[in-house]
């Protein structure tokens, strides 16, 4: 069992990788590096401070989320990709007033203070941090709280929200830089779509370069987990049902393409799978029609089976 947070960042299906890892955002990867060693240690299976029943959901809690977002930050291209996911994840939040809603005190504190907001923030998340995962059983609860610090930090400092009537007035005034297109909070509509981080993300994006590789054993089990973490999740259904398909397991390769179209039926992977499939399994009439045809011509003369007995009838 893993945590089923939908709190802070966590609420809108987006994976808080930082508030995973303990630690402020946009820290920088000696940061990270230091910070997941220290959870390791405390999490792995050989721990001595683990009790025999935490062992178990210390190994889970190890390898499908502190995992993943180490491997996460720990690499530049994807650590800079994720930091940009988030200033936009702060670009969304600044146009919904009810995204800081139903906060934790200490969370709600932050959103309201108007003292400076970095070293405070820095101060809060170290406080949770340094009990975060004591105490298994209030990880999750601390996880969360870390996660709506990262929420309030984000609005009040990449959206530029402004004080004024007794509180943090929910008004976006930020100023888009020159490579950013602006946004406008009064047209939703025009707002661009923003890419979603999943916990699934990372077995996914394995599982790829495993299929490119065509290591396909390896394939099937980071799409298995991925599917663990998010059984909805339909790339990774459309991914699978290629992998099946490519050790001409049809009917495995079928099941997958049928959920990734009930969840998207315009899945471009899985609609392309089907019809690889429906070639596949035409295939073999389609090679006795053509050798009839030919024996055909020949007059009856070549060996086939199929040729032999309606060659002669031509």
């Amino acid at each position: 069992m893993v945590f089923q947070i939908q709190r802070g960042l966590f609420s809108s299906e987006f994976a808080d990788y930082y508030a995973l890892l303990g630690m402020p955002l946009f820290s920088d990867g000696k940061d990270v590096r230091k910070s997941y060693l220290k959870i390791a240690r405390r999490l792995h299976p050989d721990s001595a401070t683990l009790s025999s029943s935490d062992k178990q959901f210390a190994e889970q809690l190890l390898s499908k989320l502190i995992n993943p977002a180490w491997e996460c930050l720990v690499q530049e291209k994807s650590k800079i990709e994720y930091d940009l996911l988030l200033r936009l994840k702060a670009k969304e939040a600044a146009g919904n007033p009810n995204s800081t809603e139903g906060l934790s005190s200490i969370a709600q504190a932050l959103l309201d203070s108007i003292i400076d907001v970095e070293s405070e923030y820095r101060a809060l998340v170290q406080s949770l941090t340094a009990k975060q995962f004591e105490n298994l059983s209030q990880s999750e609860e601390l996880t969360a709280q870390i996660s709506e610090l990262n929420l309030v930090y984000l609005v009040k400092i990449e959206g530029n929200w402004t004080s004024g009537g007794g509180g943090i007035a929910m008004k976006f005034t930020g100023k888009p830089s020159p490579a950013e297109p602006e946004i406008s909070t009064a047209q939703p509509s025009t707002k661009p779509s923003v890419v979603r981080q999943s916990l699934a993300d990372p077995y996914f994006n394995r599982a790829e370069i495993a299929f490119k590789r065509q290591n396909y054993p390896q394939a099937v089990l980071e799409l298995r987990d991925a599917l663990k973490l998010e059984p909805n999740n339909g790339r990774s259904h459309s991914l699978l049902g290629m992998v099946y398909l490519e050790q001409k397991q049809g009917t495995m390769a079928r099941i997958h393409f049928d959920k990734a179209l009930s969840l998207n039926a315009s899945d471009a992977m899985a609609l392309e799978g089907k019809q690889m499939l429906q070639k596949m399994t035409s295939k073999p009439s389609t090679v006795a029609t053509a050798k009839g045809s030919t024996n055909a011509k020949d007059g009856g003369k070549s060996p086939g089976m199929f040729g032999g007995l309606f060659g002669k009838k031509k």
